[in-house]
């Protein structure tokens, strides 16, 4: 049994040292090809590290080679930056010049247009637009405009309306500057200085025609006049006449039949041609003739006073004197209280009263002219100070 054992401790030993040798010749393979392994890695790094090298010496060599191109390349494209950045700043500087499109709309007619409640020749008529009028543009078609002019909006035919540039220098030609006292007490001086002579003065809210503004001054006309007044002291506008409402229109026209009654027998009397005022009506006209011309001479002021006339005859005016002169906007002096104040203090000067009951008896000097004006250049017939068309 001892025997039996011994052999086979020696069997496993063998067999133990047989297995390590078998063994140890295939680990040394492994291992020698794990090397082998490790060195073409190695290689194969080297291999892309050399080429990697080499390419960034190329570049670094076509950098450095190419260096005054890139920076003459880099100085145009500076150049080209700089010319961009200036023209740029010149857009931004004229940018702010550009003006948007005028809103601006004038009449295109010889006496009037009406205004409808839709863009439809059978719509509602809501106002009229009188020649020499004008308003704000609020929508525009084809063939129609949607505009805004005074409380009236409504639509006009394109083909009756001046837009742009030709809206712009009818309402430059025909519109008024009027300077507003904003002061209980304003001196309308001869010349624009503290020391010049008083022409006149103008109690707070009054209005006069503005001529022009000359730094801290503004130059007006005052009674036929031309003085100046402190800037400080007036509110200055630029205005042109707006539409009449319907409903405006018809509560005149009623207050005209009312008036066109109580006035018949009265008017039976007088000449054909003549439009009879009644005494407060004389009183007006002089006051607005002495507001207008009071500083012209006398044909002057005749003349004032027939363009009324002649619009109490044509048939787009009103058919008396009050409601030509009060029409809105037609006439300054209306407007600002002073036509008033010389006819309650009865400081009418006499001259402008023998040219109102000239006028009214049917002296005219000026034809069929309607619109007066200081004298701007424009076409007309020039009395005085005033052009009349």
């Amino acid at each position: 049994m001892k025997t039996n054992c011994k052999r086979w401790k020696y069997l496993l030993c063998i067999t133990a040292v047989t297995i390590m040798f078998a063994v140890l010749p295939f680990n040394t393979q492994a291992a020698d090809v794990q090397v082998r392994l490790t060195e073409q890695a190695d290689k194969k790094q080297e291999s892309t590290s050399d080429k990697m090298n080499s390419a960034e010496n190329r570049n670094q060599a076509a950098i450095t080679a190419g260096a005054a191109g890139i920076l003459d390349a880099g100085t145009q494209v500076s150049a080209k930056g700089e010319a961009l950045s200036s023209f740029a700043k010149a857009m931004m500087t004229l940018q702010p010049q550009i003006q948007p499109e005028s809103t601006l709309v004038m009449a295109k007619v010889n006496e009037y247009v009406n205004i409808r409640l839709e863009a439809d020749q059978d719509a509602e008529k809501v106002g009229v637009l009188y020649k020499d009028c004008g308003g704000e543009v609020i929508e525009k078609n084809e063939e129609w405009t949607k505009i805004k002019s005074g409380d009236v909006t409504g639509w006009i035919k394109n083909q009756y309306l001046y837009f742009g540039k030709e809206a712009e220098e009818l309402a430059r030609d025909v519109g008024v500057l009027t300077a507003y006292s904003e002061t209980e007490t304003l001196r309308v001086r001869k010349e624009p200085s503290l020391d010049a002579g008083i022409v006149g003065l103008l109690a707070d809210g009054q209005a006069v025609e503005a001529i022009t503004e000359e730094g801290d001054w503004v130059k007006v006309s005052y009674e036929g006049e031309t003085g100046f007044v402190a800037a400080e002291y007036v509110r200055v506008e630029f205005g042109i006449d707006t539409a009449e409402s319907m409903e405006a229109i018809r509560a005149r026209e009623e207050a005209e039949r009312a008036r066109a009654a109580a006035e018949a027998e009265a008017k039976r009397v007088q000449q054909k041609e003549a439009v009879l005022a009644s005494a407060s009506e004389l009183d007006i006209l002089a006051a607005l003739i002495q507001c207008e011309a009071g500083g012209e001479p006398y044909e002057g002021q005749v003349a004032v006073g027939a363009v009324v006339m002649n619009r109490v005859r044509c048939g787009g005016y009103p058919n008396n004197i009050t409601d030509v002169i009060y029409a809105s906007g037609q006439f300054v002096p209306a407007s600002g209280g002073r036509m008033e104040s010389l006819i309650l203090n009865k400081t009418t000067k006499a001259s402008c009263i023998q040219a109102a009951q000239e006028a009214i008896s049917g002296v005219c000097n000026v034809g069929d002219a309607l619109h007066f004006r200081r004298n701007n250049g424009r076409d007309g017939l020039v009395i005085g100070n005033h052009v009349f068309w």
